[in-house]
């Protein structure tokens, strides 16, 4: 919508484009006529699991419904429910062997808002260190919060894996200036993960004298086996080390809102006060949803689903990808595959041609970190060759339609683009 310079509100709020997701979205429906994720489309752009039962894998039923008694109307407390408190804490120290207690642990509504607000409320001499491809919402935020960021370079020569060391990378920084690393762990949208002594190492720097790190452990199920920094936090109590974890993926859940920051007790204290009065708690009905989908046993059957079934439609998806011409960066975790397209093709020309048939990818330049937040004409991407596959609210069944679609539209995009009239 065209904003009208002679309405007397139009200056009170600046602009807000949309992230980088919706933008895809959006265009899709003006072309299709529908959203995507309605029937007949595929929603290879979306970044949300099945929300459905993983049978194939024996996966657990998901509840379908919790009690509400009377003390649920009352305000939510601002760190969140004791019982979900609880139930987080029991999840990590049983299958990490950390050793946090419920005042290590800030509930939010959804793995968003607990790292807008950790971000929101960086002290000065801070520069964030952000890979070059990354979840494209972290641009929206980082902008959003005036934070001083710079991005690590990630490239097909390193497979779009840089080293832990170059996030930490002090070169022309003065001693003042806090290093706080960004990552998505595994990562979206490349699905490289740091685990073991690669992960070790990254906990170790974090943890050391004017460092910190944000570590967005979204995808932590998604890798074989599932991920977590806080396996190797030395002493959580006395560093800024933050990590974000939520009901959104691997649990299945996006739907409730239910998300989680683990970090000091006093970093934990400072984000309540903020819920205090700019957030409000959360749902308490989402939150006892929440304590059910992390019941012990029924928490390992699901962690053991999740990586069968996703390991399982990464490998078949990633081996029809490298059939039909396409280079595959993909790392061993997340639901995405990190695709390069054939030299003389774009990943915005694949999508209008998708668009006709009811199907979208994201384009690697939303990806971009290092692009302007509203669009400017003038730049151009190093990823508009580079798009973003999500596999992960496909359905076992649609694999077969997927492949065709995919490799018929792009036989057809590169026999035009050969003939000059692409």
């Amino acid at each position: 919508m065209t904003q009208n310079p002679d309405n007397p509100s139009s200056f009170l709020i600046d602009n807000l484009p949309p992230m980088g997701i919706y933008e895809t979205l959006y265009a899709f429906k003006d072309t299709f006529g529908r959203f995507m994720g309605t029937e007949g489309t595929h929603p290879w752009s979306q970044g949300f699991p099945l929300t459905t039962r993983l049978e194939k894998f024996n996966g657990p039923e998901l509840p379908s419904s919790v009690d509400v008694s009377w003390e649920d109307r009352f305000y939510p407390k601002a760190w969140g429910h004791p019982l979900l408190r609880d139930a987080i804490v029991n999840y990590y120290n049983t299958h990490y062997g950390s050793k946090i207690t419920p005042d290590n642990v800030m509930v939010c509504a959804g793995g968003r808002p607990g790292i807008y607000a950790v971000l929101a409320f960086l002290k000065q001499d801070i520069q964030v260190r952000i890979g070059n491809v990354e979840w494209p919402a972290y641009l929206d935020i980082l902008t959003q919060t005036r934070c001083d960021w710079k991005t690590v370079s990630m490239t097909p020569e390193n497979s779009f894996h840089p080293s832990n060391a170059e996030y930490f990378d002090r070169s022309g920084l003065n001693y003042k200036t806090n290093l706080f690393p960004v990552l998505s762990n595994p990562s979206n949208p490349t699905g490289h993960a740091r685990a073991g002594n690669e992960l070790k190492e990254l906990m170790a720097m974090a943890e050391q004298s004017k460092n910190g790190i944000l570590l967005d452990e979204a995808y932590e199920m998604f890798h074989s086996p599932a991920v977590s920094g806080l396996q190797y936090v030395k002493d959580l109590d006395n560093s800024n080390v933050f990590l974000s974890g939520a009901c959104t993926k691997g649990l299945q859940c996006p739907g409730i809102r239910v998300g989680w920051i683990l970090a000091s007790k006093t970093n934990i204290e400072k984000l309540a006060n903020f819920s205090s009065f700019g957030m409000g708690g959360v749902s308490h009905p989402s939150q006892h949803y929440a304590v059910k989908l992390l019941e012990p046993g029924r928490v390992a059957q699901q962690r053991k689903a999740i990586e069968e079934h996703y390991n399982w439609q990464r490998q078949r998806y990633g081996e029809a990808f490298e059939a039909m011409g396409l280079r595959v960066f993909t790392g061993k975790g997340g639901f995405y595959h990190w695709l390069q397209l054939p030299e003389g093709l774009n990943s915005d020309d694949l999508n209008r041609r998708l668009y006709k048939h009811g199907a979208a990818i994201l384009a690697g330049r939303d990806c971009d970190m290092g692009r302007p937040h509203s669009k400017d004409p003038g730049y151009v991407s190093p990823y508009m060759n580079m798009f973003r596959f999500s596999f992960g609210p496909l359905l076992p069944e649609t694999f077969e339609d997927d492949i065709q679609l995919m490799r018929e539209v792009l036989e057809e995009y590169k026999a035009d683009v050969a003939q000059g009239v692409a």
